[in-house]
């Protein structure tokens, strides 16, 4: 089969590699359609240590059951699937109490560290437990299906959350995963949304999809001369009463919009983190002790492919929104560099094998 292939850190080459030989728990899927993840894109040069090479990549993705393995009962050849990116035990204590995603000894679809090596995607054929997988609604194609991993995401966010009808939220970078909040945080009932960017055209797609105030953190303040960037807590406090807003979500993964996410809400108020770029960042410590501030991790995804499914199928998540190409698999080298050179106007980029 073709794979491509991060061979080193920062090269990408199409191969040919053998197709994987599936456990009696596995099913081959015959990949259709695989979105090129930021995750990937920063982890190919080494900075996450989570892509060490010689690894496949790409977690999010569907396709087409070629093969079962003699265990699986519930699945069959020619079926429609996605997978969850979270490989994990069914008997595992945290599995068994309903939160598999942080199961210990838990792998990630494509993803190679000192403790695991998984092959992903980016290949003609990726090996998948069938307990991960799921149908892919009669309306939805494998494009859209392919994106269902990052509205998951974004739903998990929100699951983790305290969110009541016409709260005000902030949401602290408008790229796939935010833009993915914003349209959820709408379905939630917000009735204040806050995007928060660097990029006006991304904040432009951001209002359209739901955002109801848009903030350039970057930008000079218009009505001043020779000012230099906003106080984007300020303008966050004038559209909310002077409080700050009830709940922010930071889907970068920096220290800067950490920051911001939590000057941004009111005391007592929940910051979500869901971004994982930086491996560390500084804390405001005072500002969350004695303004009582709820900070909180959001990993990955518990359960929430089949609501990602049902309102992808339903229109109320619009994935095609955030589409920038759809390419063959071979071309995979060229949109990755472009990708990591952060070119204008590119948002998600799903590869066709």
């Amino acid at each position: 089969m073709k794979a491509l292939v991060l061979t080193e850190y920062n090269h990408l080459s199409v191969q040919e590699m053998p197709k994987p030989a599936i456990k009696p728990n596995e099913v081959l899927v015959r990949v259709q359609a695989v979105g090129i993840c930021g995750s990937d894109v920063h982890g190919m040069d080494g900075s996450s240590g989570r892509r060490i090479p010689p690894i496949v990549m790409g977690h999010e993705a569907s396709g087409i059951i070629a093969e079962v393995g003699d265990d699986v009962r519930s699945w069959s050849v020619g079926d429609r699937v996605t997978f969850d990116s979270t490989v994990y035990a069914l008997d595992d204590w945290y599995s068994r109490r309903g939160m598999y995603n942080l199961s210990d000894g838990r792998e990630v679809v494509g993803v190679s560290t000192p403790d695991f090596k998984r092959q992903g995607a980016f290949a003609e054929f990726v090996a998948i437990p069938h307990h991960i997988l799921y149908a892919i609604p009669d309306n939805v194609s494998f494009t859209q299906a392919a994106l269902v991993e990052p509205v998951a995401v974004a739903l998990h966010a929100l699951s983790l959350t305290p969110i009541q009808v016409n709260d005000s939220a902030v949401v602290v970078g408008a790229g796939m995963i935010g833009l993915f909040v914003i349209q959820a945080l709408k379905l939630a009932g917000c009735g204040t949304i806050i995007a928060i960017d660097l990029d006006d055209d991304r904040l432009a797609l951001a209002q359209k999809l739901g955002a109801t105030h848009i903030i350039n953190a970057g930008a000079p303040d218009r009505g001043t001369p020779n000012s230099g960037a906003p106080d984007v807590a300020k303008q966050v406090q004038a559209l909310t009463q002077g409080r700050g807003a009830d709940v922010s979500f930071e889907v970068v993964g920096a220290g800067p919009t950490v920051k911001t996410a939590i000057d941004c809400v009111r005391k007592g108020a929940t910051v979500t983190l869901v971004g994982n770029l930086a491996p560390s960042v500084d804390i405001p410590l005072q500002a969350v002790v004695t303004r009582q501030l709820r900070l909180q991790g959001s990993c990955a995804i518990n359960g929430e492919y089949e609501a990602a499914l049902a309102l992808i199928s339903s229109g109320r998540i619009n994935v095609e929104a955030i589409l920038s190409a759809e390419v063959p698999l071979a071309e995979g080298p060229d949109w990755f560099k472009r990708l990591y050179e952060k070119e204008k106007g590119l948002i998600k980029v799903v590869l066709k094998p």
